[in-house]
This record gives C-alpha cells, structure tokens and sequence, in this order.
C-alpha cells in the first residue's frame, strides 16, 4: 500500500497537550536543599522552551509604488496572529493586538494606480506622516514585546510584497534591525496551495475556500487587511488540507 502524505502542519485544539513550561513543573522534584538551583535551571529551561516557539505576526503594507527604496511606505500594521510550539497552534482570542503607522515619503517618485488603491492622502503624509526612522523602530520593539520569549515570525499573503518592504525598511531606518532577523517568515499563499493541493498559481485570494474566508473584509486599509490575513493564516493553519488527517 502507498505511503499516505504527510501533513504540513499539526491541527489544533486535539488531545496533544503543548510542554508545561512553568518553572515550577521544570524544578519539581528537586529536594529541599535543591531549590535555589532548581529554580535558576528551571528559568533557564523555560527560556530555552520558549526560544523554540513562534510569535506570529500578521503584517499588510499601503505603498505609493512597487518596490522599497524609489518607492515608500505609506502606511503598515502588525496584528499578533498566534503563536505556534511545534505541536499545538493557539489563535488569539480576539485580533486586539494591532500597532498601525501612517508614514512620511522618503521620495518624490509615486505612481497614481498606488494611491487610488489604497485612498490614502500622500500629501497630507509629507506634513503629518512619521518619520521612518521612528516608526520602525517602535515598530520592532513593538513585535519584540508581543512576542515576548518566542520567536517572531511575520506572516504575509503572498508573502514576497509585504516581506520585500518591511524588511528593507526595518534594516534601513530601525536602529535595532528586523524584529524577524533576514528569514523569520510565512508565505500563506504557499500554505494554502500544500494544504489545498494545488499550484501556486492557483493559491491566491480569489480561490480561498469559503470555510477558509476570514470575518474581515479586505478593504486595503492596512488594519483590516493584516487582521483579515491573520483570520486566513490561522484557519489554514488548524485546516486538515483536501488530504485529511493522516497518522
């Protein structure tokens, strides 16, 4: 008989139980005269455990152009979107956690499809938008901070536009570097065409399965659309796939 494929990713909310991570489970056992030294092995064993968790982060760019650098960012959100420990996925219990920026231009190159799109007042940014500089590096202790001791890991549909600008702008303007190092990230588009079993041609937003679709409209509002990426991201995280449970 043919070996059944193996699944991509583990479901959620199944009878696996993720590590204790608690200090106290870590330590537990250890005599009396053991306690002090326990408790030091033990804070270090949950900070171990934790460093192989991912933080997921949902993030959704508005741009004046197609590429960083003779383009600019006009505006960006970062959405927590779950976390992941290698056996159990957790999506929050509501997408509450949100940093949202409005940018100035660091050109003067822009192209007007760009703006149509996403509404935004260009000129209005020039006066009023934040200075890269600052917003990215609020924006990388931000995730930082919400990541807490996992790993952040940012999360785009497709991944390569959002990826392509944030992380250019991270590198260029924060001055403490990418929160997701050059490679912390997740392409949905190509989780969906493994889950989906199709091409990635054929993987886009268009041709999500309605019990995939996520609450949110997609409205090029960079809040509605990170959160509504993020809904996407973790319902074909916890998904089966058209190849059901295997194992």
């Amino acid at each position: 008989m043919p070996r059944r494929p193996r699944r991509l990713f583990q479901p959620s909310r199944r009878t696996r139980r993720s590590p204790d991570l608690s200090a106290a489970s870590l330590s537990r056992g250890a005599g009396e005269g053991e306690r002090s030294d326990a408790g030091k092995g033990g804070r270090a064993a949950v900070k171990s455990l934790e460093s192989r968790v991912d933080a997921y982060f949902s993030a959704d760019v508005e741009t004046d152009g197609p590429i960083p650098g003779p383009f600019s960012i006009l505006s960006f959100a970062i959405v927590y979107a779950g976390s992941f420990d290698g056996i159990r996925f957790e999506r929050p219990p509501q997408y509450d956690r949100i940093l949202y920026k409005e940018l100035r231009p660091i050109s003067d190159n822009f192209e007007p499809e760009a703006l149509r799109i996403n509404g935004l007042d260009r000129q209005r940014l020039i006066l009023q938008g934040e200075s890269p500089e600052g917003a990215m590096t609020e924006a990388c202790r931000w995730v930082r901070h919400n990541a807490g001791g996992a790993q952040p890991v940012l999360v785009a549909y497709p991944l390569s536009f959002d990826w392509s600008w944030l992380y250019w702008y991270f590198i260029r303007f924060s001055v403490e570097g990418s929160p997701f190092d050059y490679s912390r990230c997740f392409d949905v588009k190509t989780a969906l065409s493994i889950k989906a079993a199709v091409p990635i041609s054929e993987a886009g937003r268009s041709r999500i399965p309605n019990l995939l679709l996520p609450k949110h409209r997609h409205t090029h509002h960079a809040i509605d659309d990170a959160v509504a990426q993020a809904e996407i991201f973790a319902n074909i995280f916890e998904w089966e796939g058209v190849r059901g449970r295997v194992g």
